[in-house]
């Protein structure tokens, strides 16, 4: 259980965010105020009220942002995109769990105990909690849509990066102990931390997972700053980023160290353009993700052998994931539209016991099980649509004039989307970076259209600029989102059930 010092935290949290909105610029102060609260607020701890949304390290510092930048610093926060598309996605994001609320009201019964139906007013709470979490997402979009607030972003990432090392290297070498030492209580199961005859670091974390998420974030910006900044700082950022690179190894993750090694190249030497493009195109496979799985497209067998012949513990762990997924697809099919809501409808059980016979890791099939199709696509359309905008405006501009650090940032934003597919790694910090991008990408359109001069003197015309092979699609993300759906529920509805 928590004890005192973990909610004396989370009552003094909006005292601290108001205190940096006082004495840094506003974007840095919201910058910290998402990514400090993610860090150091204790997990899994919070104040859950009824009829109100669970308070907790999430919500409290989401909250506390948008009253402090609306009602203390009157800023206006849109909350609709620009898109069409974006508008229908947040439309469906928000009205979603309302319709699965009213399409579970019955019970699930076992032979021995059984399920609750959901309430009329769990849709208040739910509409509500979707509305909490995504607000980082609006206040970035308003923001952090600059060139100087992508830079804010990956220093912010650096030093947090720096100082989370601390306590990291501290848990590699004694234990996770961090969240018992400071908060009373230990956040996950103690055998998951245990790793290569070590410990992988948890601090104040649900998992080590997480941690090693985050050290990628950190090495990553590193990584680009060292390549961006003047000669007189990049060797500070080089040495930084080595000692980075080298936290993220002791994490002891496999799948971090994978998603460095495909990254490192591309931020290294890749173009601002060819950044932008890869990250759009890791973003559509990652919304059409159930269907290439549905379809068998996604290589799970040889996916496994591989790992499998180069650690055999991990492949057991991957089959264990893929085999959890395939008992709760199944369980999905039954309500693919709206899925079964919470309190644990989306598991399955054992009829004759009553006891929980799967686990659930990715976020994908956390969302199809909760809300099926329409949060899933509204979820993860609302998360892919900035990098899909970004990569359209990209074809249309020229190099120069595109912010040096978009690339990079939209590269780390679409790891975070393809860890939501084997990990549950959907943070405020991930929502914050997807509004960032959506704004950057709305203020290049606008700038655009209003100077088609400079577009023709640099010889850009609408449908001019070449493209990736096997990705045109990219430059018409709209069309192809709202295609993709149209097609998804009207033409190929049996299609949809089957996945």
């Amino acid at each position: 259980m928590p004890n005192t010092f973990a909610y004396f935290m989370l009552l003094i949290w909006p005292v601290v965010m108001l205190a940096m909105f006082r004495r840094l610029s506003m974007e840095r102060a919201l910058i910290w105020s998402i990514l400090g609260g993610y860090l150091l607020l204790p997990p899994i701890a919070g104040f859950d009220a009824p009829l109100v949304p669970l308070l907790d390290k999430f919500s409290i510092p989401n909250v506390t942002a948008f009253a402090i930048c609306t009602l203390l610093l009157g800023q206006r926060i849109s909350v609709l995109p620009v898109s069409r598309v974006g508008r229908l996605l947040l439309l469906l994001f928000i009205a979603t769990p309302i319709v699965t609320v009213f399409t579970n009201t019955e019970p699930i019964l076992f032979a021995v105990g059984g399920l609750p139906g959901l309430r009329i007013y769990d849709s208040f709470s739910s509409a509500a909690s979707h509305a909490i979490t995504i607000l980082p997402f609006f206040l970035a979009r308003k923001l952090l849509a600059t060139e100087r607030a992508q830079h804010e972003i990956l220093v912010a990432l650096v030093v947090a990066g720096l100082a989370y090392s601390i306590p990291m290297l501290i848990e590699v070498r004694l234990s996770p102990q961090m969240n018992v030492w400071f908060y009373g209580f230990f956040q996950h199961g103690f055998d998951q931390m245990m790793r290569y005859g070590g410990f992988r670091p948890i601090v104040f974390l649900e998992h080590g997972l997480w941690v090693a998420f985050f050290a990628l974030m950190t090495f990553a910006a590193a990584v680009a700053l060292s390549r961006l900044q003047s000669q007189e700082k990049r060797s500070r950022y080089v040495f930084v980023a080595l000692y980075l690179g080298v936290v993220l190894v002791l994490c002891k993750s496999a799948g971090p160290l994978i998603y460095a090694l495909g990254l490192m190249p591309l931020i290294i030497f890749g173009g601002r353009k060819l950044q932008i493009r890869v990250a759009a195109l890791l973003a559509l496979v990652v919304v059409a993700y159930p269907l290439l799985r549905g379809w068998g497209i996604v290589p799970v067998e040889a996916i496994v052998s591989l790992v499998s012949s180069i650690d055999t513990e991990r492949a057991g762990s991957l089959q264990f994931r893929i085999d959890n997924e395939e008992m709760l697809l199944a369980h999905a099919r039954d309500k693919a539209m709206f899925g079964w809501g919470a309190w644990e409808r989306n598991f399955v059980f054992d009829y004759a016991t009553g006891y929980k016979v799967t686990t659930v890791d990715g976020r994908w099939i956390i969302v199809m099980g909760v809300n099926g199709w329409f949060g899933y696509l509204s979820e993860f359309g609302l998360l892919a649509l900035p990098l899909l905008l970004l990569a359209r405006q990209a074809g249309r501009l020229p190099k120069n004039a595109l912010s040096r650090y978009a690339g990079p940032l939209s590269l780390i934003f679409a790891a975070n989307l393809v860890d939501l597919l084997p990990n549950a790694t959907l943070v405020p910090f991930t929502w914050l970076l997807g509004g960032a991008m959506l704004g950057y990408a709305e203020a290049l359109k606008a700038r655009g259209s209003s100077e088609p001069e400079l577009r023709r003197s640099h010889g850009f015309r609408r449908a001019s600029a070449p493209g990736l092979p096997g990705v045109r699609s990219l430059r018409r993300a709209g069309d192809l989102i709202s295609s993709f759906t149209a097609a998804l529920f009207l033409r190929n509805r049996h299609l949809v059930t089957r996945c």
